[in-house]
């Protein structure tokens, strides 16, 4: 026998998908600050907006710095908002939509101690959300609700119509046993005094556009997740008094339609907001609460409070509700308070309380991570596994995240200092929750039927009722048929009493009102059989017509079946390729970012680069300044230990010229007295003393030339001694052929053009100079100022200076410039410069610079700019000992001499030089160093004065270039 296989059973049918999608509304509730506490931490900044300060004594980043944070939210409600505020704002759009068939979600989430459970549940005299949802809820289906057990909750998370018959019975069962669901309150009985404050609600509202053509029940259950167990808090457990039955935890399951739902969990029907109340209560002082060092009544788990409305439309006829199961719509509304997030070295928890902060902290965590999770995919495409399974809070409300509905989230914050840190946490995971996007969820079905079938079946039987009452007739119930009312509708019987045996008046009217009631009947048969002769044939025509319609709908179904497989066909299509572009546009977003810390990378390398090529070419120009200043050291070690070997050379031969001086005079005074001996033997002739001739005459100058003679200066005309010849320097004036000059040039030609002698004796100290000279030379030259040789215009010289045969008449020099009397006037324009800077100068990059505002730049100085100028400036550079450019600024006046031309004289030097820090060191006692020499002080400043005595002059009317002419100053004289 061959077995027949089993088909595979059939999927359920999915509810149609909607793209469009919502963010998660987060909302922030700022609790007011106690008595105990003084420091703030939140500021609220706008109504969307609040700012965080960090309290003393808290660090926030790693380098010790106070941040402050802005966090932003659908809303902010400050301290004195109230219950009915917030209300309105988040709750009530989602009871609109629960009574339009839509599931919502409302949880708070907050430190222990924020005000979740009073924003929840409220005070006496202020209710909370939830007593006033279900205030909205039953004001608004208040008339249209069903009787009890119309609505029968299965096991499978779905809600069964029973007709009036099974109501019924299900009513007196209930009445007659010892049920265990709460009865309903009447209005005789007593409300519990701990919650009848809570429900008072003075502002009713109501939801607007309520289907009047359906009927409404609403079930209540209420759960715990204590340490990620699920409780039943309106379970009735059999009490034993001997050994008592800890109370058993739930498991979760998936219905039909892709929903969690507890299985096995108490759903209790209410019909008025005081009996949902005091379920509520009743549940509620089950929950698990313990007195903790935060909190006086701290909840140790998380309660969910879930409303479930069934509602399903009436039939044609108004009466009844139609028994058709895809014709029901349950919706759900889930208000969870969840258990605060804690730290345990601040509740200080030990055993059983430590075990409940961590299941809820893990819980919390869980939460945190399903959210992040879902932001990741939603934002890059991915499609990573949400852990929904890792907690039973966030499995409970998966459907809310993948399926469809409104999810609403109200941050409880406690503004005090000691919640900042964890407060901080609390506002990340708020702040990353509103990227979240749930489906909207769609509108309801039509079931077809025409509106307004309640109100009408309501006006017919007011109608009756009516009529019936007018005619005195039987008043009929509800129940009554409508052929029964229709009877009524036939003329009134006659009175049928005989009181008289004659009488033939009452039988004859009785018969002929039946016979016309027969008639009416019979013509209301024909009537009806031709009525239903026409309506059957009509419905022949259109069974007809409905065939060929069917038929035809048949073909457009199957049209649109194939129509439909290419569209579905082109979303799974359409949906990989979006799927795709997501994927690679994450990847291009990553290859971005990589290519954004390559190019960081480089930009970091590149600039490491320029740094190491600028500290290569710094150390490159320090090691040629260092190389330089070792040349310029050694060039002036060299320097000075030629000019000392040359000092002591031409010591050592002034020594021995002055013994064979000394050796030659006494050999001359030998034979002078062997010749007088002899001389005085033969004719003994008077002698003429030749005391000015042995006088020896040692020429000794200053570090400076001897100045240019003026015409009339007696100086310049005196003799210099026989035995010391000179050559005096010749001075040359510039040919035609250059007619410009350089002044440094000039100094240095003139320099080099000094007599040997009188460098060498500028290399003895004044002191030793005066020691070599004999006495004759010193009473000479006492004589010689006592008597004003030194006076302008005096011809008179000594004897012996001009037995020296020397020619006294030298060449005959221009005359000094003199200074006019009148003056440029500053006023007129100021001062005029002329810059002389030499082409070989070189730019220095030193900070302070020279600068000249009224300046005339030349590189060679030529007559025409000394004409229109009143100041001269020479820059001078040359190479210093350690190697560093030295600038010298050598300043001069300009003046007009008597034959025409202008001429420069030197009044002031500046220096512009460049030391490195460390250059300057002193130098230890031990080291030897060279032998210090008198006349430096003095020589420096002769040369100076010598080098900054030059004149530039131009005759008029000569074709010659201008000349230069040297003018020493007056020496100073040392005190």
């Amino acid at each position: 026998m061959k077995t027949t296989r089993l088909q595979t059973p059939r999927r359920p049918v999915k509810k149609p998908s909607n793209n469009l999608k919502d963010p998660v509304g987060v909302y922030c509730r700022i609790r007011p600050l106690t008595s105990e506490d003084t420091e703030c931490c939140v500021e609220l900044i706008s109504n969307t907006t609040i700012q965080l300060h960090p309290p003393d004594g808290i660090k926030v980043n790693r380098n010790g710095e106070f941040k402050e944070m802005q966090y932003s939210f659908k809303e902010v409600f400050g301290t004195f908002t109230t219950q009915k505020e917030l209300f309105d704002v988040v709750a009530r759009p989602l009871v609109e939509d629960l009574i339009h068939g839509k599931n919502g979600l409302l949880f708070t989430y907050g430190v222990t101690g924020s005000g979740k459970t009073h924003t929840m549940t409220g005070s006496p005299g202020d209710g909370g959300l939830l007593p006033r949802c279900l205030d909205m809820i039953f004001c608004s289906i208040g008339p249209f609700q069903a009787k009890r057990f119309v609505f029968k909750p299965d096991d499978k998370n779905t809600m069964e119509v029973q007709g009036d018959v099974d109501a019924l019975l299900e009513r007196q069962k209930r009445d007659a046993q010892s049920s265990t669901i709460p009865k309903s309150l009447s209005s005789k009985h007593k409300m519990d005094p701990e919650f009848a404050d809570m429900i008072t609600v003075p502002e009713h509202c109501k939801a607007e556009r309520v289907d009047e053509d359906s009927v409404y029940s609403l079930f209540v259950s209420y759960i715990e997740i204590y340490n990620n167990y699920l409780y039943d808090l309106l379970e009735e457990i059999p009490q034993d008094p001997i050994k008592p039955k800890p109370p058993q935890s739930k498991i979760l399951r998936e219905d039909s339609n892709h929903n969690m739902y507890v299985a096995g969990c108490t759903e209790v029907e209410v019909k008025s907001t005081e009996e949902a109340f005091e379920v509520f209560w009743k549940g509620q002082k089950k929950r698990r609460i313990a007195n903790t060092t935060l909190n006086r009544e701290s909840s140790r788990s998380h309660s969910v409070f879930i409303i479930k409305l069934a509602q399903a439309p009436l039939d044609a006829d108004g009466d009844n509700v139609l028994q058709a199961k895809d014709q029901t719509i349950v919706s759900q509304l889930s208000l969870v308070d969840l258990a605060g997030s804690e730290r345990t070295n601040r509740t200080k928890a030990e055993g059983s309380r430590l075990r409940e902060a961590g299941n809820i902290n893990q819980s919390l965590m869980t939460l945190r991570t399903c959210i992040e999770v879902l932001r990741e995919n939603q934002m890059y495409g991915t499609n990573k596994m949400v852990p929904y399974r890792d907690s039973k809070l966030t499995h409970l409300f998966k459907n809310y995240f993948d399926g469809e509905g409104k999810v609403r989230m109200i941050v409880c914050v406690n503004p005090k200092a000691d919640d900042y840190e964890e407060t901080l946490l609390v506002m990340r995971f708020a702040e990353m929750t509103q990227e979240v996007e749930v489906a909207r969820p769609v509108d309801k079905p039509i079931c077809g039927l025409t509106p307004g079938r309640r109100y009408r079946n309501q006006a017919f039987k007011e109608e009756l009722t009516r009529k019936l009452e007018l005619r005195g007739g039987p008043m009929y119930g509800e129940d009554s048929s409508t052929a029964e009312a229709l009877l009524q509708s036939f003329a009134s019987l006659p009175s049928v009493e005989i009181t008289d045996p004659n009488d033939e008046q009452t039988l004859p009217r009785l018969i002929e009102c039946l016979e016309q009631r027969y008639k009416i009947r019979q013509m209301a048969a024909e009537e009806m059989k031709k009525t239903v002769n026409a309506i059957r044939g009509m419905i022949h025509d259109w069974d007809s017509k409905f065939a060929a319609k069917d038929n035809y709908i048949q073909d457009q179904q199957e049209k649109l079946l194939e129509k439909d497989r290419f569209l579905n066909g082109q979303k799974a299509e359409t949906e990989r390729l979006e799927k795709k572009v997501k994927t690679l546009e994450y990847k291009i977003e990553i290859l971005q970012k990589t290519a954004n810390i390559y190019e960081e990378d480089k930009r970091a390398l590149q600039q490491e680069l320029e740094e190491r090529d600028q500290k290569l070419h710094r150390e490159l120009s320090d090691k040629r300044r260092l190389e330089q200043r070792m040349q310029g050291v050694m060039t002036d070690t060299k320097m000075k230990w030629e000019k000392e070997c040359e000092r002591r050379v031409q010591a050592k031969q002034l020594e021995m010229q002055n013994k064979l001086w000394v050796k030659d005079e006494k050999l001359k005074q030998l034979k002078a007295i062997v010749a007088e001996a002899r001389t005085d033997r033969a004719e003994k002739p008077e002698r003429t003393p030749r005391e000015n001739d042995k006088k020896v005459h040692v020429h000794v100058r200053s570090a400076s030339p001897p100045s240019v003679p003026f015409p009339g200066n007696s100086l310049a005309s005196q003799p210099i001694s026989q035995n010391c010849p000179v050559s005096r320097p010749q001075l040359h004036r510039r040919s035609n052929s250059c007619s410009t000059i350089s002044v440094a040039s000039c100094i240095s030609e003139w320099e080099q053009k000094t007599p040997e002698w009188n460098r060498n004796g500028s290399a003895l100290p004044k002191n030793k100079r005066r020691l070599l000279e004999t006495p004759q030379v010193r009473d000479s030259n006492f004589q010689e100022r006592r008597q004003g040789v030194n006076k302008l215009g005096s011809g008179k010289v000594n004897g012996h200076r001009r037995e020296g045969g020397v020619d006294q008449d030298g060449p005959q020099r221009n005359a000094p410039p003199v200074r006019l009397r009148h003056r440029r006037s500053r006023s007129a324009g100021g001062e005029r410069w002329v810059d002389h800077k030499p082409v070989g100068s070189v730019e220095t990059d030193t900070v302070l610079q020279p600068h000249i505002p009224n300046a005339i730049t030349v590189a060679v100085p030529n007559e025409k700019a000394l004409a229109k100028c009143d100041k001269y400036i020479l820059t001078h550079q040359e190479l210093a000992s350690d190697g560093e450019i030295e600038t010298k600024l050598i300043k001069g006046e300009v003046y007009k001499t008597r034959g025409g031309g202008q001429a420069v004289q030197f009044t002031d030097i500046e220096k512009l030089k460049q030391e490195a820090p460390g250059s300057t060191r002193k130098r230890r006692s031990s080291q030897s160093a060279p032998p210090q020499q008198e006349e430096t002080t003095e020589s420096e400043w002769t040369d100076v004065e010598t080098r900054c005595s030059v004149a530039v002059e131009m005759k008029a009317g000569s074709n010659f270039g201008p000349g230069y002419q040297h003018h020493a100053q007056p020496k100073r004289r040392k005190p």
